[in-house]
């Protein structure tokens, strides 16, 4: 059997049984195993050592550390401090209360890592309360859906750490990589808000329209005194996120190390500020974030086995091969490898395809020229979008279930403007690689 039929069912039986809703590790587990016994049972005493030696990476660390520092804070009321205080801040600006959800995800997102959660954390306060000021269903809640997938871009983010391990790629530097992307993906975010507010002041809401924000007549007021009041809870959680960035950039930490430090403090905070420390309630933290970690480690190691089968298969090479033999050139190649990454977003969580996939595209990225570390943030953004597509869309069922009033096809309608943003923010980091390797190129250490 040629190679490359090989690598069309071994791809393709992995890609089936990972739509199907099994979970993602016993379906990469599974079907290395299945291909070990049939082509290559002389591999089969060796599977053990390659879990081992595959996890036995120092780099691996900073998963659970990072996890646990986002714990704490999704256990206490952070993510409500921080909406409110943004609010008190921006309630002036054109579609400010937009904007303050819009900034609120990202920061959010820096603390937590996880789109999910932060869609989850600011969603659950924020939707309802644009809801009540007039804005639209289907701007509220696709809002919300796309603000919350930052969590995969903005650092520290656990998807830059799984591509930086599946890769062997620089940690820190893929962290840093998604700042500048970052924030201008939350800059255009922000202007398309106050360009649909300043549209309604120009022209009168209709009810029957999928964008509107209704004037419902709502003034608020808020002193210098109550503006700065609110910093004193947030403001510790915000010089944890530049520490950890700091640390990272000027060289004097590993992400291991400052993912160490900054559960710590985070931990620390939480029980200062919020009064988290009854038994019970930290038990519960332990156990979410030892469940979360665990999960991800495991969907590494059936990862790293199944990169070994389809490397013994040769597989992987052969795909690689077939790839940058395509007449194209090779930015025609990186848009077939940008609809590929697309439509896997579809279906499999970013995890899953960062795990399957980065270790198969890194040879023809840099065969074609292009930097591993710009790479990972375009990537990481092409995943962004299949958290806010069906049929997977983990942020759309999210706001669903905020708002189970609102029919999907809002939600969906609501998200289609953001997405055009992700896209252009794709093409502008193609057109200047810069804004993802400037910083990182910087960086001391």
């Amino acid at each position: 059997m040629s190679e490359y039929v090989l690598a069309v069912l071994l791809f393709g039986s992995a890609f089936a049984l990972l739509i199907s809703g099994i979970p993602i590790w016993a379906g990469l587990a599974g079907i290395s195993i299945f291909f070990i016994l049939i082509f290559s049972p002389h591999l089969l005493p060796s599977v053990p050592y390659v879990l081992y030696s595959g996890m036995d990476n120092f780099a691996l660390l900073a998963i659970p550390l990072f996890i646990f520092l986002s714990a704490p804070i999704a256990e206490s009321n952070a993510s409500r401090d921080l909406y409110e205080t943004l609010h008190k801040w921006l309630y002036k600006v054109p579609g400010g209360l937009g904007i303050a959800n819009m900034v609120g995800c990202g920061i959010f997102a820096a603390l937590c890592g996880s789109s999910p959660a932060t869609a989850a954390a600011i969603g659950g306060i924020g939707i309802p309360e644009m809801r009540r000021r007039g804005y639209s269903p289907a701007l509220s809640t696709g809002l919300i859906a796309h603000a919350g997938t930052f969590g995969i871009l903005i650092p520290p983010s656990v998807t830059m750490i799984l591509y930086g391990v599946a890769t062997e790629t620089s940690i820190g530097k893929c962290f840093i990589a998604g700042i500048i992307p970052g924030l201008l993906e939350i800059v255009l975010s922000c202007v398309w808000v106050g360009g649909v507010f300043y549209y309604r002041k120009l022209v009168p809401a209709k009810r029957g329209a999928v964008y509107y924000i209704e004037d419902r007549g709502l003034v608020e007021t808020f002193s210098w005194g109550e503006r700065f009041g609110s910093l004193v809870k947030v403001l510790p959680f915000i010089l944890i996120i530049f520490g950890i960035m700091g640390s990272l950039y000027g060289g004097w930490a590993t992400p291991s190390e400052a993912g160490g430090v900054g559960a710590v403090l985070s931990l620390v905070c939480v029980m200062t500020i919020y009064k988290v420390h009854q038994p019970k309630r930290l038990w519960k933290i332990f156990v979410k974030a030892l469940n979360e970690s665990s999960m991800i480690l495991m969907i590494m190691a059936a990862a790293l086995l199944f990169a070994y089968v389809s490397s013994d298969l040769y597989a992987t090479q052969a795909l690689g091969e077939l790839i940058l033999s395509i007449p194209l050139g090779k930015w025609g190649i990186l848009v077939l490898i940008n609809i590929l990454l697309l439509i896997l977003g579809f279906f499999i969580p970013p995890a899953a395809v960062i795990l399957m996939v980065a270790p198969l595209l890194l040879p023809i990225i840099q065969g074609l020229g292009f930097d591993p570390i710009w790479f990972a943030v375009v990537m990481t953004i092409n995943l962004e979008v299949g958290l806010v597509t069906p049929p997977v869309g983990l942020n759309l069922y999210i706001v669903k279930n905020i708002a189970p009033d609102i029919p999907m096809s809002h939600v969906l309608l609501g998200v289609v403007p953001f997405v055009i943003i992700e896209g252009i923010v794709i093409v502008a980091v193609c057109i200047w690689p810069e804004l993802a390797l400037w910083l990182p190129n910087k960086m001391i250490g």
